[in-house]
């Protein structure tokens, strides 16, 4: 199909001309062929989304943008897409106002889809290994109360069972059939309504590549876990903030607000929340389970909670999805196990998409062992409880920290007396104790203590002491 279209602004530069597209459910494939004057020939190829039919074009052209819904009617206004990401094509060579041929030089980033040449990467904690060489101290030495890890460790059965792996050559059962069944003993919820992930990390990525469209958008209730808004960005969506309140809970009302006029498809609610360790109310939560929205409902941390999950209400609600992790519960971070509860209209789609091999035979393997020993499950969660009570109060003793009640396995602390946040960090890192300081806005004069052994907690504030 060829199509002649008009674009606003001067022919001035043709040699820098770039074709912008945005895509609201459909698929579309340009080409640049010719400019002549204002006028450019382009030569299209589109798949229409079935049901709505709608497209939506941008040019963009000497930085001047124009929207259309259509090629043959341009609208000067951007306001309501300028945070949408693009999809970038152009022609191999292009023609000069004098007519001669200038090819484009072929470099390797040019074949990277372009939102995410302008992507920030994301900031993971520093494993022992390489704080051990930055502060010049053996792994052991080191206090980490960065990454609200599970100091413990796994039960003693995870061990043997890795060390009579009899076929790692094998590749795992796709459907981890075992852990899955396992789970279902554990949760009280059929197998069918669960799967498993390379950690909750990677349903998170998975999850938006099966619901959003480039372009869509999903909500965000900031300070939170950051994931969510890095797999938004590597998935071409934009993310809509409603900020918390001062006491850490959820602005309903403006998130309903906001689901009512920008019209997202999915919100992730953190329950307890990272960083600061409050929980949702189930009034709260079912409040925003009536909305027009997929509620992805993480529970990381609920074991440290004394609430039940809500693994189980995804069987009368067809917009809920809840995710769980082995890595604080199992002390299992470092072999990367996550799962979820997921509505079978939902789940299905999830098992056509996902890779075929995601969870290791180790990872399987490991966290079957651990689920073999609840007592000792429950024996550390128990010690993780109470050690975080004495922290608090420890905390609250320190002048300059401010502590927040927590439902979790950390505490967040407001620096306060003039007091710089990130110098505290630093300071307690010579000493060889880490702990976690933001750099974001919402929690730029904040860090986060992880709950660790009692012998750590003694470590931790015997440095704040030297530092008062």
């Amino acid at each position: 199909m060829w199509r002649k279209t008009k674009v606003k602004g001067a022919f001035e530069n043709p040699s820098n001309l770039q074709f912008v597209l945005y895509i609201t459910r459909c698929r579309l494939g340009v080409r640049v062929l010719q400019p002549q004057n204002n006028l450019f020939l382009l030569k299209i190829s589109k798949q229409m989304d079935a049901i709505t039919g709608s497209s939506l074009h941008m040019i963009k052209f000497n930085d001047e943008f124009s929207f259309s819904p259509s090629l043959n009617k341009i609208s000067s206004s951007i306001s309501k897409f300028q945070s949408k990401f693009s999809c970038m094509a152009s022609s191999s060579s292009i023609s000069s106002a004098a007519g001669v041929t200038q090819p484009l030089k072929l470099t390797g980033d040019s074949f990277i889809r372009p939102h995410l040449r302008e992507l920030s990467p994301y900031q993971p904690i520093l494993p022992f290994e390489v704080l051990s060489t930055r502060l010049g101290r053996k792994p052991e030495e080191i206090v980490k109360l960065d990454a609200n890890e599970n100091p413990y460790g796994p039960p003693p059965e995870v061990f043997e069972a890795l060390g009579q792996l009899k076929f790692p050559y094998i590749y795992p059962d796709p459907e981890s059939r075992t852990l899955r069944g396992a789970l279902a003993e554990d949760s009280g919820l059929e197998s069918e309504y669960i799967l498993v992930g390379c950690g909750a990390d990677e349903l998170i990525d998975l999850i938006m590549r099966c619901v959003l469209d480039p372009g869509d958008s999903i909500v965000d209730c900031p300070p939170t876990f950051t994931m969510y808004e890095f797999d938004a960005a590597v998935n071409c969506a934009r993310v809509i903030k409603v900020p918390r309140k001062m006491d850490f809970s959820l602005d309903v009302q403006r998130i309903t607000e906001v689901i009512e006029h920008e019209k997202p498809k999915i919100i992730f609610l953190t329950s307890p929340n990272n960083p600061d360790g409050s929980v949702i109310s189930d009034e709260v939560l079912l409040k925003i389970l009536d909305l027009p929205i997929l509620v992805v409902l993480d529970e990381a941390y609920i074991e440290f909670s004394g609430l039940d999950s809500k693994m189980g209400w995804v069987k009368k609600h067809e917009n809920l999805i809840v995710l769980r992790t082995f890595s604080k519960r199992a002390g299992l971070a470092g072999l990367r196990v996550g799962y979820g509860a997921f509505p079978l209209s939902i789940i299905e789609y999830l098992w056509r998409a996902k890779q075929p091999y995601n969870v290791s035979v180790a990872a399987e393997v490991s966290a079957c062992a651990a689920l073999k020993n609840p007592v000792y499950l429950e024996k550390v969660k128990v010690a993780l409880v109470q050690e975080r009570e004495r922290l608090f109060k420890l905390l609250k003793q320190v002048p300059f920290l401010n502590p927040y009640p927590s439902y979790s396995n950390f505490i967040l602390c407001e620096v306060t007396n003039g007091r710089d946040a990130k110098k505290l960090k630093e300071d307690l890192a010579k000493m060889g104790v880490m702990i976690r300081h933001y750099s974001n806005k919402e929690l730029k004069g904040y860090v986060r203590v992880s709950v660790g052994k009692p012998e750590q907690t003694n470590a931790l504030m015997d440095c704040i002491n030297r530092l008062s």
